[in-house]
C-alpha cells in the first residue's frame, strides 16, 4: 500500500542564494535531486529554514514552482504556506495546489496570540483548498500552542491529516494518539528523532538531512522501527549536530554545516545575521567531527 503522501522524511529546505543574496533557483533545484538521491522523501519549500519571512511573493511562488518542476516522480513537496491571516494563507495553499505539491504546512495565525476560534477559523480556509494539511505546532515562536486537545478538535472535523511536533515535549505523543487516533505525528525537532520515532511518528520535517541525508535517513528508519540496537549508537554520533535545528541560530547552523560538507548553505538574508565566532566554532567542530566518522 502506498503511504500517504506527508509520510517520510520531508526536508525544510534551506535556500541557497547568490552573492548578491538573489535567490539561486538554479542551485535549489540541485539541492532539491540531491535529496531525493539521498534518500529522502520529500521536500517542505518555504518554512522557517528556507527563510519564507524574507522573500517577496515573486520569490516565494517561484520556491515552490522550482521545488516541484525538480522533484522526481513519487518525491513530495510540502509547501509552508504560513502568513498573517487565514486569506493570506488560503492564497499560498491554492498557489501550492497549482504548481502541483501534494501536501501543504501551516502554522496558526502567528501575527499575534490567536485564540481558540481564530485558530479554528485559520485552518478551516486553507482546508477548503482542498490539499492535505499538516498543522505545524511551534508555540515557541508563534505564542500560540496548539495542545493535543486543540489538534484532535482540527482533526476530528477533517481539517488537517498531521501535525509537525516541535515543543519538544515527547509526553504529547501520546496524548495526541489517545485524543486523535488516526492523527500522523511528524518529528518536528530533529534532537528529538529517537524519542518520537519510537512514539508512533509516521515523519519527520527535518533539518539536518540538507547536509547528510543519507545518515539522516538511515536514523529515521531505525528509529520508527524501533530497532533501538542500531538506532541509539548513530543517534548518539549525530545528535551534537540535531540539537542546533533547536536553537535560535538554527537555519546560520545548518546552512554553515552545509558548507562544511561541501553543499551550498551560505548566507542568511537580514534580519538574519552571521554567527558568533564562538558559535561558528561550536558549529564548526560538532560538523567536522560528525564528517570525520564517514557520515554523509
Amino acid at each position: 500500500m502506498t503511504a500517504p503522501v506527508w509520510h517520510g522524511v520531508h526536508v525544510a529546505t534551506a535556500l541557497p542564494f547568490t552573492d548578491d543574496l538573489s535567490v539561486d533557483y538554479d542551485a535549489y533545484a540541485e539541492h532539491v535531486r540531491f535529496l531525493a538521491e539521498g534518500g529522502c522523501d520529500g521536500v517542505c519549500p518555504n518554512g522557517s529554514l528556507g527563510e519564507y519571512q524574507t522573500l517577496t511573493a515573486e520569490e516565494r511562488a517561484r520556491v515552490v514552482r522550482t521545488a516541484v518542476e525538480a522533484a522526481p516522480d513519487g518525491f513530495h513537496v510540502m509547501p509552508g504556506v504560513a502568513a498573517y491571516g487565514a486569506a493570506e494563507s488560503r492564497r499560498w495553499a491554492e498557489q501550492a495546489a497549482e504548481a502541483g505539491a501534494s501536501s501543504v504546512l501551516l502554522l496558526p495565525p502567528n501575527a499575534y496570540r490567536a485564540d481558540h476560534d481564530a485558530v479554528v477559523g485559520h485552518y478551516r480556509e486553507v482546508a477548503a483548498v482542498g490539499l492535505p494539511v499538516v498543522a505545524y505546532n511551534n508555540p515557541i515562536d508563534t505564542k500560540v500552542d496548539l495542545t493535543p486537545a486543540l489538534l484532535a478538535e482540527l482533526y476530528h472535523e477533517g481539517l488537517i491529516v498531521g501535525v509537525k511536533e516541535f515543543t519538544g515535549d515527547v509526553r504529547r505523543a501520546y496524548e495526541i494518539a489517545e485524543l486523535a487516533p488516526g492523527l500522523d505525528l511528524l518529528v518536528g525537532s530533529d534532537d528529538v528523532l529517537l524519542e518520537l520515532g519510537l512514539a508512533g511518528a509516521v515523519g519527520w520535517i527535518a533539518g539536518y538531512p540538507n547536509m547528510i541525508p543519507r545518515a539522516t535517513v538511515e536514523l529515521y528508519r531505525l528509529a520508527v522501527a524501533g530497532d533501538v540496537a542500531k538506532a541509539l549508537p548513530l543517534y548518539r554520533d549525530l545528535h551534537p549536530l540535531l540539537r542546533w535545528d533547536s536553537k535560535t541560530e538554527f537555519v546560520q547552523s545548518i546552512k554553515l554545516s552545509m558548507d562544511l560538507a561541501g553543499r551550498k548553505g551560505g548566507a542568511c538574508r537580514p534580519p538574519r545575521t552571521a554567527l558568533a565566532p564562538e558559535v561558528a566554532a561550536r558549529i564548526t567542530r560538532d560538523t567536522e567531527a560528525v564528517l570525520a566518522k564517514g557520515y554523509r
